[in-house]
């Protein structure tokens, strides 16, 4: 498996809100089918960032490589603490996604920077918090990349009621292990490879007494 597919055909994909497509039509029947899941504030910033990337690509989808890099530089602090040597995953992330050495350190301090005035205003109450711009529209998830959501919806220990329902809240940890577990895919096993704590990150992602970052 590539790691990223080459054109795919549309009606093997699906929507950003977990809806299947149909033969590339996107209708109001569609967009109006309730989401399967909610994203933590962290990871939802973190796939925008991902949008920006699959962009930079020219890319008709967000694929899995584009939000595992995504995550990794908005959530540098909290996912790093899973590999010992930290070169070897930003060398390999930074290679499947076409990002320069300078431009990743860069993203990085800038993307940290953010991380931590989001959440001094989350402490204090303040929820007006500027969201990053996209440039362009918005992308849809690959069939491998909502997948991997499907199944992170089965891991994740956290339920939020969304009118009247309780439906998964995914964090970055649990589709970071999604990903990392992954047997069919090359991006998958080259993450392995690169002496991912796995023991450790299925803890921190399975632990119900972290509260995600809402």
């Amino acid at each position: 498996m590539k790691l990223f597919p080459g054109k795919p055909d549309k009606d093997s994909h699906s929507s950003s809100d977990g809806t299947p497509g149909s033969h590339g039509r996107t209708d109001r029947g569609a967009q109006s089918q309730q989401p399967s899941h909610r994203l933590t504030v962290d990871l939802a910033r973190a796939e925008r960032l991902a949008t920006m990337l699959a962009h930079s690509r020219a890319a008709q989808f967000v694929e899995v490589a584009d939000l595992l890099a995504a995550m990794y530089i908005y959530e540098w602090e909290r996912l790093s603490k899973f590999w010992d040597d930290r070169d070897e995953i930003e060398s390999l992330l930074q290679k499947i996604c076409s990002i320069s050495p300078q431009r990743w350190n860069y993203w990085i301090e800038h993307y940290d920077q953010q991380r931590q005035k989001d959440e001094k205003e989350r402490l204090s109450a303040r929820r007006n918090i500027k969201e990053p711009r996209i440039e362009g529209e918005t992308l849809q998830r690959s069939s491998e990349l909502q997948a991997i959501l499907a199944r992170a919806e089965e891991l994740t220990p956290f339920r939020d009621d969304v009118d009247g329902r309780k439906i998964p809240v995914l964090t970055s940890e649990c589709v970071l292990l999604c990903i990392a577990r992954n047997q069919e895919s090359e991006l998958s096993s080259k993450l392995r490879d690169t002496a991912l704590d796995l023991a450790a990150l299925e803890r921190s992602a399975r632990d119900p007494r972290r509260t995600p970052q809402r």
